[in-house]
């Protein structure tokens, strides 16, 4: 597994028994009524691998699966949320993409969102463990579901072989052939755009970028913006924000899940819960900054009840 970095908001809980906490899961769902507050108030405060134990030890007590029971237990967004928590996070991100991929039609948000932002790692990690739960590969999956440019880029980020470092001697060069493969011609070189932002490494593209502005006279996004359209619009510009600022992408996608109208429940969830262990303090910083409030205060504007609680748990503290 790749280390998990510690930006985080949650973090292991240090004295942690697992079967202490798997007791107090049970009677908080034994008997008349559910104690929504014990369970997410636990499980929000562990750390994934901690969760993973306590699964166990629920298990080797009570003879039962604990996701399960929380499942029948619970209801609506608050069910939605802590079984998410429950997934060890690499199957988490496995599951996201096989439910965008197998449902009714794609979510194309969901592959755009998860494939540009995850390290080369742990999109090994992912592919090795949707392979294994779902018994076909991630690569043939997308190639079934998607086409054209958009289904290209996927691919390439889905193997995560993208270049380390930077390599000067390449930076003038890839900003240039960026320009002509855009701005400078009637039509757009794709195959460019594809080829240079899916391969290249975060550090080396921030330097193509710095590059570009000077030969175009305008950001990248700017450009893709005019030349693209669709999901390659999209894809293009989730690989630009995250080399970059990941933090700042997701500030940005976890903005949008909730100023439009109504909340887009899902994405918030899948942002919380997978950001919550690596770079949520990243991510409130960037959202500050971006906007000029807290990222706490606006998940307490847009949500309510013990579902509320539990985004708030993940967000850990106002800023």
């Amino acid at each position: 597994m790749a280390t998990v970095a510690t930006r985080g908001s949650v973090k292991p809980f240090v004295n942690f028994n697992a079967k202490h906490d798997a007791e107090v899961l049970r009677k908080a769902m034994k008997g008349i009524g559910t104690d929504e507050d014990a369970i997410l108030m636990l499980l929000a405060a562990r750390s994934n691998a901690q969760r993973q134990e306590i699964k166990a030890a629920y298990k080797k007590a009570f003879g039962k699966d604990l996701v399960k029971d929380l499942r029948s237990e619970l209801g609506g967004k608050l069910e939605d949320l802590i079984v998410a928590l429950m997934f060890p996070s690499t199957i988490y991100d496995a599951h996201e993409l096989h439910k965008a991929i197998k449902g009714v039609g794609t979510e194309d948000q969901v592959l755009i969102e998860i494939l540009a932002s995850r390290t080369c790692d742990e999109m090994k990690d992912i592919a090795k463990a949707y392979k294994k739960e779902y018994g076909s590969k991630l690569e043939k999956d997308i190639m079934g579901d998607t086409s054209g440019h958009y289904q290209r880029l996927l691919l390439i980020l889905a193997q995560g072989n993208k270049e380390e470092g930077v390599d000067e001697s390449r930076v003038e060069k890839d900003a240039k052939e960026l320009f002509a493969a855009g701005e400078e011609k009637f039509g757009t070189d794709e195959d460019k755009f594809i080829n240079i932002l899916g391969n290249r490494s975060a550090e080396h593209l921030r330097r193509v970028f710095d590059a570009y502005k000077k030969i175009a006279g305008c950001d990248i996004e700017e450009s893709i913006k005019d030349e693209c359209t669709g999901n390659l619009e999209a894809l293009l510009l989730a690989v630009v924000k995250c080399a970059k600022s990941v933090p700042g992408y997701f500030a940005e996608s976890v903005r949008e899940s909730m100023r439009r109208a109504g909340t887009d429940d899902e994405t918030l969830i899948r942002i919380m819960v997978s950001r919550s262990e690596r770079d949520m303090l990243d991510v409130r910083a960037m959202y500050k900054k971006k906007y000029g409030e807290s990222l706490y205060s606006t998940i307490q504007e847009d949500t309510e009840g013990d579902y509320q609680k539990a985004l708030l748990y993940l967000c850990g503290g106002n800023d």
